[in-house]
């Protein structure tokens, strides 16, 4: 009787949760899908419009207020995490998010000044991410494995490929811009209906550490409480060296390629994605620190562009191999994040994830067109693939004498190697 009553919890501890977990993590996903692609789709169309208003630089003023909003996200979502629980922070971010996307979109048609589009456009992504955090948490609180995170970011990546490709197709007039409207407006009222069951809680304490206890274990609720700052500099680094060609991947598959090139590089890149949690799943197997594993996904994302300039074959290889190992990077890096986070704090910690890989991507987004032009870029990712190659290769070295291999050691590495 004893074994009989001991078998459903061992095949249970297989599958975290059971059906009841199961299931959250498939409402999960659904809301993360539907608003992802509501929002590519319409994120997309934006930017086109600008580009038909104000050319590249109009375009390039939206993309950067965006940015400085997923940069903004991280210090907002923690304030706001130790006011409010997960389903008070989905209301507020979702509502939000929603009428300053019509909101946005409407004053950009209507012919606003564009640096009044560009606040809202800012507040928006700020919103945003902090909605993306949240449902993050949420995730983790159900299933906090790598493989569960970057089953929600994978799948979030290639439907948004998606998203950019059918607005590429959409005329931007008459009924077109009716169903875009909609789609972007609604397609948070899965998240809305999602954050009913919200199992994160406030943390009015903001991280604090109670003072009862030894001085080693206040000691080392100190150390918990504050953010990770080593790990999340050597992911926002990892991003600065080998994000930038992924990027710019629209730009660059038009002018290596021609347009008809795009299509087909974001349908590389979704299938990539798509691949990406059984690679977590080896990584994982192989039992190595993040000061080797983030940078080999970092050379993932750049070895294929090294053959991009020569063929459209190589392009769309570069698109596979960078969605596989962006995806698996930014799951396992949040995993890692989540795991490692006080009770309370795991929605302000992924939205810092979140925007110090942004903060990284932004960097290389502006700096790789100053250093080379398309025909050159399979020299830049080279370089950038050697640099994190090495990193790894040290950091391997150091686990094999017994040396701790800890994310500072990456992130001086890293630093001073792209220096």
């Amino acid at each position: 009787m004893a074994a009989a009553a001991g078998s459903a919890p061992q095949h249970r501890s297989q599958f975290p949760g059971g059906r009841r977990r199961a299931g959250r993590l498939r409402e999960l996903l659904v809301s993360g899908l539907v608003d992802s692609f509501g929002l590519s789709l319409g994120w997309t169309v934006f930017n086109l419009v600008a580009t038909q208003r104000g050319g590249l630089a109009m375009a390039g003023l939206f993309n950067s207020a965006m940015l400085l909003g997923v940069v903004l996200s991280a210090p907002v979502t923690g304030r706001l995490a130790r006011r409010l629980n997960g389903r008070t922070l989905l209301y507020l971010a979702a509502g939000t998010e929603a009428t300053l996307r019509v909101a946005t979109l409407v004053a950009l048609l209507a012919g606003f000044h564009a640096w009044l589009v560009a606040a809202g456009v800012t507040v928006m992504h700020i919103a945003a991410y902090a909605g993306f955090a949240a449902m993050r948490a949420e995730v983790a609180a159900v299933d906090a494995r790598p493989r569960a995170m970057t089953r929600y970011a994978l799948s979030i990546a290639a439907v948004e490929a998606a998203g950019a490709g059918v607005a590429a197709l959409l005329p931007l007039h008459g009924s077109a811009m009716i169903g875009v409207f909609l789609l972007y407006g609604l397609s948070l009222l899965p998240t809305v209906l999602t954050a009913r069951r919200a199992r994160t809680a406030a943390s009015p304490t903001g991280g604090e550490v109670l003072t009862g206890g030894t001085r080693l274990e206040r000691t080392r609720e100190r150390r918990r409480a504050r953010l990770p700052l080593p790990v999340l500099a050597g992911g926002g680094l990892v991003m600065l060296v080998a994000s930038g060609p992924t990027l710019l991947s629209v730009a660059l598959a038009s002018e290596l390629h021609g347009q008809h090139a795009v299509a087909g590089a974001a349908a590389a890149f979704s299938a990539g994605c798509l691949l990406s949690s059984s690679a977590v799943d080896l990584a994982d197997r192989l039992r190595r620190s993040p000061a080797v594993i983030w940078p080999l996904w970092g050379v993932g994302m750049l070895a294929g562009w090294l053959l991009a300039p020569s063929h459209v074959a190589g392009l769309f290889l570069a698109q596979f191999l960078a969605g596989l190992s962006m995806t698996a990077f930014e799951g396992g890096m949040d995993a890692r994040m989540a795991r490692d986070a006080r009770p309370g704090t795991v929605t302000t910690v992924l939205a810092w994830s979140a925007s110090t890989r942004a903060l990284g991507g932004a960097i290389a987004v502006r700096v790789l067109p100053v250093l080379v032009a398309a025909p050159a870029i399979g020299l830049a990712a080279g370089t950038g693939a050697a640099v994190l190659a090495t990193v790894a290769l040290l950091a391997l070295v150091r686990a094999g004498r017994g040396l701790p291999t800890d994310d500072l050691g990456t992130l001086r590495a890293c630093g001073s190697m792209s220096a």
